[in-house]
């Protein structure tokens, strides 16, 4: 099996058809990278997609220490994505941030796993530098459509 690390956002899917995109992969461990694991988007807040997840028998973990700040996505909704990267990358570089992704490295050379975040981009979203610092390739899913 090749190791990789899979990433996914949820802005543009429902659950059904998140969890068609992970089963499709055989993702074991969805690994929710949000700082705070709430959603407007009906489904998607911690206690309703972790018992989805549990019912389509994937794992569901939730690992605030590599989300982003407020002050990062503050950047981002104002349209500075750069000042997002500079700030996250000094939080990933720090203590809590090296010992959470050596933890998410060890983990998804032992398993499929993918990380959550809300954007439908990749490309505008921390899940990617998070998936690039595994040292895996990494694959972005889209939700299946339905």
């Amino acid at each position: 099996m090749t190791q990789r690390v899979f990433t996914i956002g949820y802005e543009e899917a429902t659950p059904d058809r998140l969890i068609a995109a992970l089963k499709a992969q055989g993702i074991v461990t969805l690994v929710d990278v949000r700082a705070l694991a709430n959603s407007r988007k009906p489904g998607f807040a911690k206690r309703a997609l972790s018992a989805a997840l549990a019912e389509a028998g994937i794992a569901y973990q939730h690992v605030p220490a590599l989300g982003t700040p407020a002050e990062g996505r503050a950047a981002v909704r104002a349209g500075r994505p750069a000042e997002m990267r500079r700030i996250f990358g000094a939080k990933l570089a720090g203590t809590e941030g090296q010992a959470a992704l050596a933890a998410l490295s060890a983990q998804a050379r032992a398993e499929p796993i993918c990380l959550l975040c809300l954007e439908a981009d990749p490309a505008q979203c921390h899940r990617t530098l998070v998936a690039e610092a595994v040292g895996l390739p990494v694959i972005h899913l889209a939700p299946v459509s339905t």
